[in-house]
């Protein structure tokens, strides 16, 4: 890769930089393309971008300064891990962008999400979700002393229901806020997440996979089955964020308005813990919670509520935590043996299985481990 688009240290913005807006704009995406690239290196899309970088970038950076750049089409398949949903793979050159918008405005975001909130955050995901509902388990509890119940909802289609005006609109708040001056930059990422927000995936998408895997696909869980103007893609950079920028304000509802101390979010999927003569008051604020979230364009899930004395446990991101322990839950215990049959044939390399056990070995869950191991005719050693 040309030594142009080396990274310099002190560049941190482009308001304490002294490059024009055009060569800031070409460093800053020769960082984004650096970061798209990383666990991407063996794909067809990445070595054809790569094999000419600099220049690819220089288009990519006109492009933008010129406002004709439009995402590309990528293309859309079905996945059963963890559970059934539709992904859209962007085009590299398109995860660039992403990941330029993702560098520009995520610190800014990140400092205004509440700590509870685990998803598409550096420092936070799956482990420390899961550590975080174990502690609220405690103090809430009174160190499991008081009964207490846990309530979790879960948000029907989420980024399938998500109105793109009214992201687009969220977004453009937080760029007010960001950049007062309205500079250069400013119109750039207004433009660019324009761009993404309101494009639209599904046209002229390639599709892969088996004729079943879309047909075994929930139509609440598919753009292709949504009106115009509603949902996001699942799967790109840009959406993780988005989907935090949007649910930020459930989560100052939760926390702020209806008081809940002890509460946590992962994506769609939230939970609050209150003690047991607090739960007809909680029960009722399920409605007040229903009805901020229409406002929101959205729709708890009648069927996933979760409301449950903390004895019985919490199944989060695929543990089951109780007080005092956490044991693997049956979705990461089904996920990992079949890592470990596709490792045996030859399907899956040995950092996918150590993936699942730098998790488990989080959770400090010996006795599933050593018995998984057993299963397989492993010998597990701690």
């Amino acid at each position: 890769m040309s030594s142009h688009i080396a990274n310099p240290d002190s560049l941190t913005s482009f308001q304490e930089s002294n490059l024009p807006f055009r060569d800031w704009l070409l460093v800053e995406l020769g960082l984004a393309y650096l970061a798209a690239r990383k666990g991407k290196r063996t794909t067809g899309d990445e070595h054809i971008f790569e094999m000419n970088a600099q220049e690819n970038l220089i288009n990519l950076r006109d492009s933008i300064v010129d406002r004709t750049y439009i995402p590309s089409r990528g293309i859309a398949f079905v996945t059963r891990k963890p559970v059934i949903r539709e992904i859209f793979a962007a085009p590299f050159r398109d995860r660039v962008v992403h990941h330029f918008l993702f560098n520009s405005v995520a610190e800014w975001w990140d400092r205004r999400l509440i700590p509870d909130c685990y998803s598409c955050r550096i420092g936070k995901g799956t482990w420390y979700g899961i550590y975080r509902l174990s502690k609220h388990m405690r103090s809430a509890s009174n160190n499991y002393k008081t009964p207490t119940y846990v309530i979790k909802l879960d948000i029907r289609g989420y980024f399938m229901s998500l109105s793109r005006d009214r992201l687009f609109e969220r977004v453009c708040w937080g760029l007010d806020c960001q950049f007062p001056e309205k500079d250069q930059l400013y119109d750039t990422l207004r433009f660019l997440w324009s761009k993404i927000i309101f494009d639209n995936p599904v046209k002229d998408v390639i599709k892969k996979g088996s004729p079943r895997d879309w047909r075994d696909l929930p139509r609440a869980k598919s753009l292709f089955c949504q009106p115009p103007g509603k949902g996001i893609v699942i799967g790109n950079l840009s959406s993780q964020l988005l989907s935090n920028i949007y649910l930020s304000a459930l989560d100052r509802y939760m926390t702020i308005t209806l008081g809940y101390k002890h509460y946590g979010r992962y994506v769609d999927d939230f939970y609050f813990f209150v003690k047991k003569e607090d739960l007809n008051k909680a029960l009722a604020d399920i409605k007040k919670i229903e009805s901020f979230l229409k406002d929101l364009g959205l729709t708890l899930h009648p069927k996933k509520r979760y409301i449950q004395p903390i004895e019985r446990g919490v199944p989060f991101l695929g543990a089951v935590i109780y007080p005092g322990h956490i044991v693997t839950g049956p979705r990461i215990d089904k996920n990992f043996r079949t890592c470990i049959r596709e490792f045996e044939a030859g399907h899956k390399d040995l950092q996918s299985v150590v993936s699942y056990l730098g998790l488990l070995k989080n959770l400090n869950d010996t006795k599933y481990l050593t018995e998984l191991f057993e299963d397989f005719g492993w010998s597990y050693n701690k």
